[in-house]
């Protein structure tokens, strides 16, 4: 199929791109492979496309302190191949690494990919289980959103018409253990199911721990019970079955399933793979 008819606009500032999506109720377009894909398909009309790809003031890669900020049009290519997000949040760096095939990761950006909030994808994830805080424009001005409250449901997220992602912070994670396993789909390379950890190790015990699980349920979503169990454990075999069990009951029966992989799969799978990303961290 082809995209409906569409008028295209291309701002020259942050506030201009705001200032047009918020008078013309259309479409950001940043890497655009989730976008042109729904138009050509005919799931999305917007109208109106805002080629926000070339403000130049959107990307880039900074540490200040112990804060690791990424501008929203970012590319996966970069966040994967980053020293800094390798030292500070090496999960997103190995996540972003995943995304697609090497086209995708050199055209989709972050911010892009977080806003379209596919709950197969990978970022959504780890940006979830490491704490991240999501800085956002729109026509009332800035403001910041946490990504435990960023993420609403299937392909919904907490963005208002007119508003973009121009940042996304995560605290540093350098004295952490943190991984990103994923099982992926062989054609797509979406994850059937990925899990997060980021834990705060002392000794051989858990001290703190936050678990993210994508693919299994309709957004990226934080298994608060795989965390209770393995937080103060010592991380053993023991614990690990625990944990597993936990986070399948963190995903629940009322998860996803496609012809590919039902649901009971994946939530089985989401206990495999939490104990594979717990692995990969203290690795």
């Amino acid at each position: 199929m082809r995209p409906a008819k569409i008028e295209y606009r291309r701002p020259s500032s942050v506030a201009e791109a705001v200032q047009m999506l918020a008078s013309s109720g259309g479409k950001a377009l940043a890497g655009g492979h989730s976008l042109i894909p729904a138009m050509n398909l005919r799931l999305s009309e917007p109208g109106t496309v805002i080629d926000i790809g070339r403000l130049n003031e959107l990307r880039g890669i900074s540490v200040k302190g112990n804060i690791l900020s990424i501008g929203a049009l970012t590319t996966h290519a970069e966040i994967a191949a980053s020293a800094d997000v390798r030292t500070h949040c090496p999960a997103l760096a190995a996540a972003c690494g995943q995304v697609g095939d090497p086209q995708v990761r050199n055209w989709g950006t972050l911010g892009g990919n977080l806003a379209h909030a596919d709950p197969a994808s990978d970022p959504p994830t780890v940006v979830l289980a490491c704490g991240g805080i999501l800085h956002v424009q729109g026509p009332s001005g800035v403001r910041t959103v946490r990504a435990d409250d960023f993420f609403v449901d299937l392909f919904t997220v907490d963005l208002q018409p007119g508003e973009l992602i121009t940042s996304i912070e995560l605290p540093s994670l350098r004295g952490y253990k943190s991984a990103y396993a994923k099982m992926p789909h062989p054609a797509s390379r979406y994850a059937v199911v990925g899990v997060c950890v980021a834990m705060e190790v002392e000794g051989s015990r858990c001290k703190q721990a936050r678990v993210a699980v994508g693919g299994a349920t309709s957004k990226a979503t934080r298994a608060t019970r795989a965390e209770a169990a393995l937080t103060g454990s010592t991380l053993d075999e023991a614990a690990l079955d625990k944990a597993a069990s936990a986070i399948m009951d963190d995903v629940g029966d009322g998860g996803m399933g496609d012809i590919y992989a039902d649901a009971s799969y994946r939530r089985a799978m989401a206990g495999a793979y939490l104990k594979r990303a717990v692995r990969a961290a203290l690795a």
